[in-house]
């Protein structure tokens, strides 16, 4: 799975909007947008606070794993 449709399904899955998604994370609304259509990748300190925010780990947001577990 990419990282956009994982991001989608996180979301959707906590029922939260991209706008208050951008508020909780601190990232514009538009930036998120990007993200979320592909156009453009997030960089490190974004994925960490999407990563932060979902509960999950860095592999499973980037679709490296089914496994959203955190390794702590």
């Amino acid at each position: 799975m990419s990282f956009p449709s994982r991001l989608t399904e996180l979301r959707h899955a906590r029922n939260i909007t991209l706008g208050q998604l951008s508020c909780e994370i601190g990232v514009s609304l538009r930036a998120l947008k990007y993200y979320s259509s592909g156009e453009r990748e997030p960089s490190m300190s974004v994925l960490i606070a999407l990563a932060d925010y979902f509960d999950v780990s860095l592999d499973y947001l980037t679709g490296r794993t089914d496994n959203p577990e955190v390794n702590r």
